[in-house]
């Protein structure tokens, strides 16, 4: 496809994107419907993508900045249902399209089980959209979003296995197994090994643009390192931004200030592009169907019926194998009892629309393997829009409904975050004397014994009284056990004045105040680190409170930066 028609397919996917995120409809099918419209006016050509483009360029940040948002924590608590979903629901749902297929229309194994694994993986975008808004639990959100991570890599797995099997005419499960073993321990260890680097490279980098090139490469370096070490490039994918993710932290706030942004708007203009793609091409997969041996109608009769098996079979295997999340898995660091209630597994059950990796695998689909033409392709590509389409329609458009009725919501762990936030508050404020109290032998030195004794006073109790009014306001049962003197609060300033004061200029005196500050937002940080690596906060409200310190920080270095060109 000539460069230009591509620009001006995604300049136009992200314009509908945005008026729909303006008026709060659901875009992936809006911008499906406007370029289904675009692409029957006369005179539109074929958009064409090559294979490669959607699965090694489109792919990868899109799974790599999923797996930054995530929580490594909750993805390792949730570990079994994660992996009851990602695997075995990916197979069995490929396996049972398969079949079907099989049974419906005069096609081998292996061409049966490309359509299959293009079907099987859910795309837990539009559902985490709808979860957010209508405040699914977190266990919810953590299950529907580590899903989605894990099960791309068993379906493209399984996809790659199959269109082997198609070129070679030859079916072999033993070879399928190993080539699946070895996509996992290659994938999963590339990605690990490229996020441990790309780390201590971006912790010695004090340019924030140039540590998010680095970040902006690392997924694909990822995806084309392992796919040619025979591995996931998924997986690598996935690995590395779970690496990342949780070490994030540790690396300079400005980075993490400049990168979230800019994921965010590449997430927008990858998503917006691949379903408007799709909905250029609808069209054009209709007429090769139609055109085929077996005509228009046999294809849609295909079509509908794996739809409906797609939709079908995800209920029955959640609520079939919903004892596995009692069964503590190696590594998992979970509860002892920690499974869905019935409500949340029937939220979890019509959470199942597929996105761009179905849409993406499908388009991928060679049109000829070894010289030869891939039969029923065009009945495979139909198939595979319908089911995206359709899950898209019916789930998407009803899932809102479905958890309101149901009553599937987080007011519990609203609270729960609250207490936690609050303790944090208290905790961050204690550490912050432990620093002024180590810095009391130095203000000594400088000031006197009798005004360091003073400055160190005044500014812990400043910092516990902003940390306990902060703490009531978020939990008032905590307003008894923290005892702090409230006209305190204006402590820290005074004391940070009088740290400035005693520079011999103006500069000095900034330099230092600077100095101080920025130490203080560092204890602070290592304080939420601590206890989120310990268990004992949740990374929802870590993160959270991660931003108040660098934004904190970033606004620290503007008005430093902007006092000396004054």
């Amino acid at each position: 496809m000539h460069h230009v028609a591509v620009f001006a397919l995604a300049v136009g996917a992200v314009l509908v994107a945005a008026v729909c995120r303006r008026r709060g409809w659901p875009a992936p099918l809006v911008v499906v419907a406007v370029a289904l419209l675009v692409s029957l006016i006369p005179g539109v050509p074929r958009y064409e993508v090559e294979p490669e483009l959607l699965l090694e360029f489109v792919l990868p940040p899109l799974l790599y900045s999923a797996a930054l948002s995530s929580s490594y924590r909750d993805f390792r608590a949730s570990l079994n249902s994660i992996t009851r979903l990602g695997v075995g629901l990916v197979i069995v749902t490929a396996l049972a399209v398969a079949l079907t297929f099989s049974l419906l229309d005069d096609v081998s194994v292996a061409a049966a089980l490309v359509l299959g694994a293009v079907v099987a993986p859910p795309d837990a975008v539009a559902a985490a959209a709808v979860g957010r808004r209508l405040g699914l639990p977190r266990r919810v959100m953590t299950l529907l979003s580590g899903e989605s991570l894990i099960n791309d890599a068993t379906s493209l797995t399984l996809y790659k296995v199959a269109l082997a099997g198609v070129a070679s005419g030859a079916w072999a499960l033993g070879a399928g197994l190993a080539t699946f073993a070895m996509a996992v321990v290659a994938g999963v260890g590339t990605g690990l090994v490229l996020a441990f680097v790309v780390h201590q490279v971006r912790m010695r980098l004090d340019d924030p643009v140039v540590a998010s090139a680095v970040g902006l490469m690392t997924p694909f370096a990822a995806y084309w390192g392992a796919e040619a070490l025979a591995g996931s490039g998924v997986l690598a994918v996935v690995a590395a931004g779970l690496y990342l993710g949780h070490t994030s932290p540790r690396a300079g706030y400005a980075t993490r200030l400049f990168e979230e942004p800019i994921w965010s708007t590449l997430d927008l203009v990858l998503e917006s592009f691949t379903f408007a793609l799709i909905g250029m091409q609808l069209p054009w997969v209709v007429r090769d169907v139609v055109d085929s041996d077996q005509g228009f109608a046999h294809g849609l009769t295909v079509s509908l019926v794996v739809l409906v098996v797609a939709l079908l079979v995800r209920p029955v295997y959640i609520f079939a194998t919903t004892w596995f999340d009692d069964i503590r898995l190696p590594g998992s660091h979970r509860p002892e009892r920690d499974s869905l209630s019935a409500r949340e597994s029937a939220v979890v059950s019509w959470a199942g629309m597929r996105g761009v990796v179905t849409l993406a695998a499908a388009a991928a689909i060679p049109a000829t393997m070894d010289g030869a033409p891939f039969e029923h392709r065009a009945t495979i590509q139909l198939a595979a829009y319908t089911v995206a389409l359709g899950t898209l329609l019916l789930q998407g458009l009803t899932l809102p409904w479905v958890i309101t009725r149901l009553g599937v919501g987080s007011a519990q762990e609203d609270a729960a975050d609250a207490k936690q936030e609050a303790a944090m508050r208290v905790a961050t404020a204690e550490a912050v004397q432990r620093y002024f109290e180590e810095q009391r032998p130095q203000l000594a030195a400088t000031m006197g014994d009798e005004r360091a004794q003073q400055v160190v006073e005044r500014l812990s109790a400043g910092w516990r009284a902003r940390a306990a009014a902060a703490a009531v306001m978020l939990d008032p049962d905590s307003a008894d056990d923290l005892g702090l003197d409230p006209e305190a609060v204006r402590g820290p300033a005074r004391g940070l004045d009088v740290l400035a004061a005693r520079g011999k200029s103006s500069a000095d005196a900034g330099r230092r105040m600077q100095s101080v500050r920025r130490s203080v937002i560092a204890a602070q940080r290592e304080v939420l680190m601590h206890h989120r690596d310990a268990g004992d906060l949740d990374e929802v409200v870590m993160r959270r409170m991660m931003r108040e310190l660098d934004l904190e920080e970033e606004s620290l270095a503007s008005s430093w930066v902007s006092r000396l060109r004054d």
